[in-house]
């Protein structure tokens, strides 16, 4: 299939870009990586009357890690460019862990993370890890610019808390604290396919080896990445057991929404839920531990 006419205008400067979106509003969109858009476009999902072409703008292609532990990363920052950075590596593992289950190498050479999470499906990894990093973003206008929390920015499939004149322009990651662990894990029908169901979790452990911080979020679970944190909050203050997990587990299937499809039922995706998490918690404990200087084993 072919896309719908457009006008087609590559810009040089933010401002340019800024000032066309402020014009044409939700008649234009932003082209970066094109991987998810470009699809959309043939099949006539999305038909703007303006494609603004952002890629010359390389100032918003880094990552830069910040005094106080933060990573900031630009939204024109490539797939690639963030599973060879260093900082990603050492500060953001759960990132660096999921980035090559995205797509193929040929998706991830060309996708963005702005494009990916402006896009804001609820099958892709990157929102959830996002959102399980406690991440914000900063989204620009012609007129002001203001940073938005994660929890916050993914209102349903495919929207964003981004208003018609703004541009997502970057990305802040916290570092996580000592004697954390992380681990995400998905199951997808042939590698590269959308995960028929994801987790992202991390456990943070205390001198005394208790769990002082948890976070779970899923993909593909509901109409957003979605977060369990009534499960997550349940293992707060204890020195992890093998029955914690389990009831994390249990709290986490009942929380989430997933919408069944043609490959995996909504019993089903509930069901992979619960086996990823628990693989997923004690995966992120046994790390958590181990950066500790402890025991691997749960108990």
């Amino acid at each position: 299939m072919k896309p719908a006419p457009f006008k087609y205008v590559a810009v040089r400067t933010s401002e340019e870009a800024l000032a066309l979106k402020a014009e044409h509003g939700e008649e234009a969109r932003f082209l970066a990586g094109g991987q998810s858009l470009m699809p959309a476009l043939n099949f006539r999902l999305a038909q703007p009357a303006v494609l603004i072409d952002i890629n010359p703008l390389s100032k918003l292609d880094y990552v830069a890690q910040q005094e106080d532990g933060t990573v900031r990363i630009g939204a024109l920052t490539r797939y690639r460019t963030l599973e060879r950075d260093d900082a990603v590596a050492r500060h953001l593992p759960l990132m660096r862990e999921a980035l090559p289950l995205i797509a193929h190498p040929q998706i991830r050479n060309r996708g963005t993370l702005g494009g990916n999470l402006a896009h804001a499906d609820p099958a892709s990894e990157l929102p959830a890890i996002v959102l399980a990093l406690g991440g914000r973003m900063r989204a620009r206008s012609a007129r002001s610019e203001r940073w938005i929390a994660a929890g916050d920015f993914f209102l349903g499939p495919l929207t964003t808390a981004l208003a018609p004149d703004e541009m997502l322009v970057e990305i802040e990651l916290p570092q996580a604290p000592p004697r954390t662990g992380t681990s995400f894990l998905e199951i997808a029908r042939r590698r590269g396919d959308f995960a028929l169901m994801g987790v992202a979790a991390m456990m943070t452990l205390g001198s005394d080896g208790t769990c002082t911080d948890a976070r779970l979020a899923y993909c593909n679970a509901g109409e957003r990445p979605m977060s369990a944190d009534a499960a997550a909050h349940s293992l707060v203050g204890r020195a992890i057991a093998a029955t914690d997990i389990d009831a994390a587990a249990a709290l986490a299937q009942r929380a989430i929404d997933p919408a069944g499809n043609v490959h995996a039922s909504k019993a089903y995706q509930r069901h992979l839920a619960g086996v990823l998490t628990r693989r997923a918690l004690r995966t992120a404990l046994e790390r958590a531990r181990a950066a500790d200087g402890g025991s691997p084993h749960v108990q």
